[in-house]
């Protein structure tokens, strides 16, 4: 099997990685109090969407080949099932 069968595997265990460790980072920056955010249940929301805004940014310029590795095949799915759709359309106005 070649890398592009687990492209969306890999570029999603790649997101969600990079999401725990913006998670990782905001927590131990609001920790030792270097950004205004005690760690505790009413911050953990602002906290989770404070890693979020880091994560996005991060993984849209260094997971852009895991991207368009996943991207890729994609299309090639797509493709294969219009072919199929079309093949099954072609047998069923043969039939009639």
């Amino acid at each position: 099997m070649s890398s592009h069968n687990f492209a969306t595997l890999r570029y999603t265990a790649l997101r969600i990685g990079l999401f725990v460790a913006s998670f990782a980072v905001v927590w131990v920056l609001a920790y030792i109090h270097v950004i205004p955010l005690a760690v505790g249940a009413s911050n953990t929301v602002w906290m989770l969407l404070l890693a979020i805004v880091i994560s996005a940014p991060l993984s849209f310029v260094l997971l852009r080949k895991q991207r368009d590795a996943m991207s890729e095949q994609i299309a090639v799915k797509v493709d294969r099932q219009r072919e199929r759709f079309a093949a099954n359309a072609g047998q069923e106005d043969s039939l009639r």
